[in-house]
């Protein structure tokens, strides 16, 4: 099997990415931040998988920090990402576009020609919207690299230690009996395992001949308004309560004030502008490019009892 270099190693999907790349048989060189992030990253794993693990400091918004950590890989897995930030979008921008332009030229330069790209599903290179025009245009440089990439493209993630989920639960839990929804709670997005997605990135690796040079929209079997996700987590919490919908203007000046003080609100503003553009593809997306069926969302969240930072796996 190959020599993966991994970016993003320590975070969500990437603590479900390595076991499923490493049972596969693949060695993994994930790039580390800090020493911490490196201790992080093992013990989420298995004796018998750490040990087909090396860690590499580095940087994405460092080139002279990549170059060192290519020698010797064969493919590049690229999940590096910012979410939301705090500065109007310049973060967002460092990391995730110029981030991955620093990536695809130290892979160039090192002659590693395999690069499959997490994307994001339904972005556009519109300036007001500051993640999804850093996401548009980070595809965009992998699409016109001239390297062998593929670019895998999924709604909302669940599963152990996701950010979006949790953040509803969240919530649901400070909130007594009434949660808020924006707007009406009207905005469609297609849930996938994060498990289902770790299978799909071994796949799209082993079957080169069929997922080079493509980008592919990734969803769960079923589509879920903003309204029906908050209910399924209030029923995976046992919470029972009413959902109101608030005025997006209101909920933008709380989003604001939570940005202000860094408070983890379930959207940002910039998320809000976002939710104008439906989150969703074909329901048999998944199982046309890669052959299976991904699991439905629904009764599935009860990894929400618990907290968070107790979500973390406990190998053999």
């Amino acid at each position: 099997m190959s020599t993966i270099l991994v970016t993003g190693a320590g975070g969500f999907v990437g603590s479900h990415l390595l076991p499923a790349l490493l049972d596969a048989g693949h060695h993994v060189t994930a790039i580390v931040r800090s020493e911490a992030s490196g201790a992080r990253i093992r013990r989420r794993l298995s004796a018998r998988q750490a040990d087909a693990v090396e860690t590499r400091a580095g940087n994405v918004t460092r080139p002279d920090t990549i170059a060192p950590a290519l020698a010797g890989v064969e493919a590049v897995v690229h999940l590096a990402a910012l979410p939301r930030d705090f500065d109007r979008g310049a973060s967002l921008r460092l990391v995730n576009t110029e981030g991955t332009r620093n990536l695809l030229a130290a892979a160039r330069e090192a002659g590693v020609r395999r690069f499959v790209h997490l994307g994001a599903l339904g972005v556009a290179d519109e300036p007001s919207l500051h993640y999804a025009s850093s996401k548009a245009r980070a595809e965009a440089l992998v699409a016109g690299s001239g390297l062998d990439w593929t670019i895998l493209k999924p709604s909302l993630l669940w599963g152990e230690r996701d950010g979006f989920f949790n953040i509803v639960a969240d919530l649901v839990r400070l909130s007594p009996g009434v949660v808020p929804v924006p707007g009406r709670g009207t905005a469609r997005f297609q849930p996938l395992w994060v498990e289902d997605l770790a299978r799909i990135f071994t796949l799209a690796l082993a079957r080169p001949e069929t997922t080079v040079g493509r980008s592919f929209e990734l969803g769960g079997p079923r589509r879920w308004t903003y309204r029906e996700i908050t209910r399924e987590v209030m029923q995976a919490l046992r919470r029972p309560g009413i959902i109101v919908p608030m005025p997006v203007p209101l909920i933008r000046l709380v989003a604001g004030a939570s940005e202000l003080v860094r408070f983890p609100f379930p959207v940002a503003t910039d998320q809000l502008r976002q939710l104008k553009l439906d989150n969703i593809t074909e329901l048999d997306s998944v199982r046309e490019a890669f052959g299976f069926e991904p699991a439905d969302m629904a009764g599935a969240l009860g990894y929400l009892r618990r907290r968070r930072r107790d979500q973390e796996p406990t190998p053999a």
